[in-house]
């Protein structure tokens, strides 16, 4: 049977455009019930199961399928989710079906149309299910939130239920009541009902007053270090007006962590500076606002009137950016209490007030959440428990729950996604040679941390017979094995890069190709991309070529190995001379660098040392950088430079480039002013001009001084991005002193360089374009991906080297070091301590102490404490415990040692200070 439905529509050229609909209709389309006579051999597709639900219900104790309406399905999703149910019948009869075509009614909303067809496919399916046989035959429970719709339902007959009604009829499965959304703001509100925020407005009168700029958009930022302010990201061109600062929990009102918002900006006479007390969220009584209050004070301070900042207020959210979140639960003190509150691992995040009857079981476990909503007269918003991961401490657990938190893809590989990589056993063929050099002749060699099996980069460098030198930076062909569009080439796009934990490589493709077929490694056949250059022994570049290649490497060598053959005497073969060559130039390279204004940043890396049995960390040492180090790194960034002028001159429009902003001089005021305080002075008018200013600093007192400048200066930079020619002017990289940049030289860890890989091979004709490849606004989409899963990346591993450094200090116990001060706050000093390259919080004020005198000073800065003053870059002493007595967030304490501050102060003996004294007490005492 044939419907058809014809309307007008209106052309932008003004004309009238007639337009037909057709609806075909079938009436030989089965019901999907396995043991139905009538439809026995009609089935299109999947067949519900005979033994529809494995749950006893107290409303439905018969066999029964489950018809839950679209809302019910989407915002209880997690109630549903396959694995948890035996048979949903979700998927309805098409709206193709002869019997249960349903079309809107005149004056009928799409909404009430689609909860009519839902109706009558319950109710058809009832009739039709009767036909089955006695010992098979079953009905369908249709289940909806919408009391109308259940209403109308009951008067027609059909069995309903809303959704709450149905899992608490579940008698044998109570935890299913945890994962129920709560999904009315007003409706699981605390018990005092006072207000204590403000109404958002809605979204009608923040879009009129975002256009006439009475409000502001921007993504709100919460801060790691007080909970009690934030900043919002505006999304606008002014200048002026880029980042609105907000303080205390009304203007900060039910805002969370990426949020979109609108905020109000308040009178200048109300903006306030950045606060620098570090504060931390201690779970109050949710109608204890008071005390709330109070410790909002200590936020205001006197400070220089250019300390302020635009200071606004949060009147309406434009988009929650919600997600599940990893924490623990904070079991209530009320015994028998079903209420209870979630810390979240993300000390941005609030906590989260939840219902569950598991309270005792999910005690001590690290637990998923899902906000729901956020009333006004709740402290905390609301959510309901998702999922139970496992053991706080467990190694296993607290990696999942960092790459959950970090959003890092980390599923196995999909058979689709398999299925494109190529078949073993692989060899180079005759097609593979097309378009290719054969190189295998070059002594080629890789230089790479030690237990590298991703090795993206090789090098070479010999001497041609006109004198000049040849240097060939050689890269694994990666784009040759990833098809563009494919389901591999989309799920490395989606993964956008490789994340290196201390003990686990998240890869972004599968391990054939990163460890084996892509691996440049030694005495085997690999297909590469080739920059060569010729240049002259005082690294000026006289010809840039580029090809596509095969290779076979000489030599697989580490950083210390190949510093070994450089520095022997002893050494004069084929791979030694080569690495002498490029250690040469890669000095030269170096320093004309420098001359331009590069800067030479400073960051702390660690290295652990794992027992070979129980892989815990039993040593931590600073990552020792050799020259081997800095020649690979030269030859890298030549590369990606002269790749990036390539593609730039091809593709002006298309090229996949990478800048790093100039940071505004406001970023500066804290390393200009440490070096003040040390009588140094530090210039931040250029790049050149920092970098000169950073390589004067020095002191022959103190050495260490000039590495702390660089590691504070690290700290004021911007991010570097990725971004598409033709959508910005800016080009330049600040920190490399380069007026244009790209990634080419780790394809096999970052999907940036295999589309600059297949720019440059259609630039050299080695390859042919595809059209998202010349698609500016697809490009610049993959780059905010790739922007975004960079930065994520970068934030699980030092929450990894985070975790292992727990593990370490548990196992080695109580120790105390020389440290450094970074930073002073309000009420702390954040300090580095070099051996470790570890940084910590020394805090002065405690819970349940009396709080010492402390004067703070921001123009220095400085802070006072009783009788001594601290300055950024003060050489101090401290004891470093791992603090276990929060299971919530287990942490690495550190004390004040020296100089010696009576009552904050602590001993320097190891033996007779146990932190988690009280929790193994009260362990025992449980016992």
């Amino acid at each position: 049977m044939l419907k058809s439905k014809t309307f007008l529509k209106k052309t932008r050229a003004g004309g009238v455009m007639k337009i037909v609909r057709e609806h075909y209709l079938r009436d030989d389309i089965g019901c999907g019930a396995s043991g139905c006579a009538v439809c026995d051999g009609a089935h299109e597709g999947p067949v519900l199961e005979l033994q529809p639900l494995d749950r006893a219900s107290s409303l439905c104790p018969q066999p029964h399928y489950l018809l839950p309406d679209t809302n019910v399905l989407l915002h209880q999703i997690l109630v549903w989710r396959p694995g948890t149910w035996a048979s949903v019948a979700s998927c309805l009869r098409p709206s193709g079906s002869l019997e249960t075509y349903v079309e809107q009614l005149q004056g009928e909303n799409s909404n009430d149309r689609n909860d009519r067809a839902i109706r009558v496919a319950a109710k058809w399916y009832n009739e039709h299910l009767k036909n089955m046989s006695a010992e098979n035959r079953l009905q369908v429970i249709f289940i909806t939130n919408d009391r109308k719709n259940k209403e109308k339902a009951i008067e027609e007959g059909i069995p309903a239920f809303t959704c709450e009604e149905y899992i608490k009829s579940l008698t044998a499965n109570p935890e299913l009541i945890d994962r129920l959304a709560c999904l009315s703001e007003e409706g699981n509100e605390i018990e005092s009902g006072k207000t204590i925020f403000s109404e958002h407005l809605p979204l009608s009168k923040l879009q009129q007053g975002i256009k006439s700029g009475t409000y502001l958009q921007g993504t709100f930022r919460a801060s790691r270090e007080n909970y009690l302010e934030a900043t919002v990201w505006v999304h606008s061109d002014d200048e002026d007006n880029k980042e609105i600062l907000l303080q205390g929990l009304k203007n900060l009102n039910r805002a969370i962590h990426e949020d979109i918002v609108a905020v109000e900006l308040l009178p200048k006479h109300q903006w306030v500076a950045p606060s620098s007390v570090v504060l931390q969220d201690e779970g109050q009584n949710e109608d204890d606002i008071e005390k709330e209050e109070e410790r909002e004070c200590i936020l205001k301070t006197a400070v220089n009137e250019k300390m302020l900042k635009p200071t606004g207020r949060v009147v309406g959210i434009i988009k929650r950016n919600w997600r599940p979140y990893c924490g623990m639960l904070s079991k209530s003190d009320i015994k028998e209490s079903r209420r209870h509150l979630f810390t979240p691992a993300d000390k941005r995040i609030p906590r989260i007030r939840i219902e569950t009857r598991q309270a005792s079981t999910l005690e001590g476990r690290r637990i998923i959440v899902a906000v729901d909503g956020w009333p006004r007269n709740s402290r905390y918003p609301n959510g309901h428990f998702v999922k139970n991961l496992g053991e706080v401490g467990d190694k296993e657990t607290e990696t999942e729950v960092l790459l959950l938190e970090h959003d890092v893809p980390h599923q196995a590989f999909s058979q689709a996604v398999l299925s494109f990589l190529p078949k073993m056993p692989w060899s180079i063929t005759e097609k593979d040679m097309k378009n290719r050099e054969d190189l295998r002749h070059l002594c080629v060699c890789s230089v790479d941390p030690p237990g590298c099996t991703d090795i993206d980069d090789a090098l070479h460098c010999r001497e041609l017979e006109n004198g000049n030198l040849e240097v060939g930076v050689h890269i694994a062909d990666v784009s040759h094995f990833i098809r563009p569009g494919n389901a591999l080439d989309q799920e490395s796009a989606r993964r956008g890069t490789t994340v290196y934990l201390c003990e686990k490589r998240i890869d972004m493709v599968p391990e054939l190709l990163s460890s084996n077929l892509c691996s440049l490694r030694s005495n085997v056949d690999r297909l590469a991309f080739s920059c060569i250059w010729e240049m002259t022994h005082n690294a000026e570049i006289l010809k840039t070529r580029f090809t596509k290649s095969v290779i076979n490497s000489k030599a697989s060598l580490t950083y210390a190995e190949a510093q070994m053959r450089i520095d022997s005497a002893a050494m004069n073969d084929n791979i030694t001379t080569s690495l002498r060559g490029l250690n040469k130039l890669a000095k030269i390279l170096k320093k004309g660098r420098i001359e331009k204004g590069a800067l030479t940043l400073s960051s702390p890396e660690v290295r652990f040392h794992m027992d070979s049995e129980t892989h815990d960390p039993i040593d931590l040492q600073t990552k020792e950088l050799r020259e081997t180090n800095s020649m690979v790194e030269e030859f890298m960034l030549l590369a990606n430079i002269s790749v990036a002028k390539k593609i730039h001159e091809e593709f002006s429009e298309h090229a996949l480039l990478r800048k790093h902003p100039a940071p505004p001089p406001s970023n500066y005021e804290i390393l200009v002013k440490a070096a003040k305080s040390k009588n140094l002075e530090i210039k931040t008018d250029t790049a050149k001009a920092l970098a000169d200013s950073l390589d004067q600093a020095d002191s022959p007192i103190f050495p260490y001084l000039n590495t702390l400048l660089r590691i504070l200066a690290t700290r004021c930079m911007m991010q570097a991005v990725y971004f598409c020619s033709g959508m910005d002017n800016d080009f330049h990289h600040y920190g490399l002193a380069s007026p244009i940049y790209t990634h080419f030289t780790s394809p096999i860890r970052r999907y940036a360089d295999i589309i600059v890989h297949r720019l440059l091979a259609v630039a050299i004709g080695a390859d042919c374009t595809y059209p998202e490849l010349t698609d500016k606004h697809k490009l610049a989409d993959l780059c905010k991906n790739l922007n975004f899963r960079h930065k994520m990346a970068q934030y699980a591993q030092r929450a990894s080297v985070a975790f292992h450094t727990q593990l370490f200090f548990k196992s080695k116990g109580i120790v105390s070091e020389e440290a450094y001060i970074l930073f002073v706050r309000k009420n702390a000093i954040v300090v580095l301590i070099p051996k470790y390259g570890l940084e910590g919080t020394v805090f002065f004020e405690e819970k349940d102490k009396p709080n010492p005198r402390l004067i703070y000073d921001d123009e220095i800065p400085s802070l006072k404490i009783e009788d001594t003053v601290f300055h950024v870059f003060d050489k101090v002493k401290v004891k470093i415990m791992l603090d276990s007595s929060n299971l919530q967030h287990q942490k690495i304490r550190m004390s004040l040692v020296e100089p010696q501050i009576p009552g904050i102060s602590v001993s320097a003996d190891t033996s007779n200070m146990d932190i988690n004294e009280p929790e193994r007490k009260k362990k025992k005492l449980q016992k």
